[in-house]
Formats: structure tokens, C-alpha cells, sequence
């Protein structure tokens, strides 16, 4: 059984963008000593301004991470828990492929 190329680049972007996801998000609370979450938009100002890319990347592991405690905590549905789970693969999946075509322009690939 062979893999197509693009299906399994597209499996590369998806795990990358988790990956950076995760790094990120834990880099952000190793250095400020919070957690990373959609609440540091509410913070207005400059604060805010210079969350966007942190947020925007860090976002598929913030959705897993607070579906996964509110599935546990809240007994959220399973649809919803489903659903959740999607936008973060399709997250992932985009913004991994951001880094990849950021890491070969670098590279010069």
C-alpha cells in the first residue's frame, strides 16, 4: 500500500502544526506563567495585539485542551467534543502548513 505525496504532506503539515501548537502554548506558560487561552483577548490594548499570533498558532492545543477538561468536567456532549476536535485538525493542519512554507523559504528548499 503506497501513500500519496500530497495526502502524506498533508499529514506532515497536520502533526507539524500540533507540534508548534503545543510548543508554543507550553513556551507561553513557561515564560509568563499563565496559561494560553482565548481569554487574553479580552485584556484589550497592546496586550492583546501581541497575543493574536501567539493565539493564532497556539489555537488547535487551547481547543483540544479545553474540550478534552470540559468532556471530562462538564460531560459535554459527544458531538460537541467531535466537532471541536475537527476545527482543531483543520486548524492544525492550516497552520502547520504555514510553518512548513515559512521553514522552506528559510531554508531555501
Amino acid at each position: 500500500m503506497r501513500i500519496d505525496p500530497t495526502a502524506l504532506e498533508a499529514l506532515h503539515a497536520l502533526i507539524l502544526g500540533f507540534a508548534f501548537a503545543g510548543l508554543l502554548a507550553s513556551a507561553f506558560e513557561l515564560f509568563t506563567e499563565r496559561r494560553a487561552s482565548f481569554g487574553l483577548l479580552q485584556a484589550g490594548g497592546a496586550l492583546a495585539l501581541a497575543s493574536v499570533p501567539i493565539l493564532v498558532f497556539s489555537a488547535p492545543f487551547i481547543i483540544l485542551r479545553n474540550t478534552i477538561r470540559g468532556r471530562a468536567i462538564e460531560g459535554r456532549p459527544f458531538h460537541f467534543v467531535m466537532l471541536a476536535t475537527m476545527v482543531a485538525c483543520l486548524w492544525s493542519l492550516m497552520s502547520g502548513r504555514v510553518v512548513l512554507d515559512v521553514t522552506a523559504r528559510i531554508v531555501g528548499a
